[in-house]
């Protein structure tokens, strides 16, 4: 395997007994300062998913995420690009579930995420934000589409909605393997959704 490519799945601070709950609590108490609303649940059967983070359009998608992760007590691992996982934070941001991707090194991305997901003998849900960029961009990747095709496992529809602060999941997605109609589908579920920079974000 590559480096940088999935591995097995390490122990982060989600499954870290007592940080968790106070993380949990943390979050809860900020979110809900801020204005913020978290919807919906992780729905039973689904504790092993793909899960969609989107719109990504700011840093500011990393920590919101996370707190809504507590809040919903999932137990999320994160693709991030190599270079955050530098010296002196790359423990720590492994630690928050982060997964260090080399862009350069991406092709056999796909293969390493199904055999993670598939050796994982716990809850875990894979995020990976469908743009792949925080920059502007028209086209989605598809490899969260073909990550949960190739383990057979289903796509959690997860969003953050800055115009009216609210965060959650949505809707349970089994791929049926015909990308055309499905990638229709999963992006009329977004387009309602602003991420922080709306104009970055384009579910079309």
């Amino acid at each position: 395997m590559a480096p940088g490519m999935l591995g097995t799945m390490h122990t982060t601070v989600f499954d870290t007994p007592g940080v968790n709950t106070l993380l949990r609590a943390g979050s809860i108490a900020f979110l809900r300062l801020a204005g913020w609303r978290i919807e919906g649940e992780l729905p039973a059967g689904v504790q092993k998913c793909v899960l969609i983070a989107a719109p990504h359009t700011s840093n500011w998608d990393l920590p919101f995420t996370l707190m809504t992760a507590f809040v919903l007590r999932l137990n999320p691992y994160w693709m991030g690009k190599a270079s955050i996982f530098r010296p002196p934070f790359g423990a720590l941001m492994r630690w928050l579930g982060g997964i260090a991707v080399r862009r350069e090194q991406s092709n056999n991305l796909v293969a390493a995420s199904v055999a993670a997901l598939e050796a994982a003998d716990g809850p875990v849900q894979l995020i990976v934000p469908p743009e792949g960029t925080r920059s502007k961009t028209q086209h989605w990747k598809t490899g969260f589409y073909y990550i949960a095709l190739g383990a057979r496992l289903p796509i959690l529809l997860a969003y953050m909605d800055y115009a009216q602060k609210r965060a959650g999941v949505g809707p349970v997605f089994h791929p049926t393997g015909d990308i055309e109609r499905d990638m229709a589908e999963i992006k009329a579920f977004y387009a309602p959704f602003r991420g922080k920079n709306a104009q970055q974000f384009d579910a079309g």
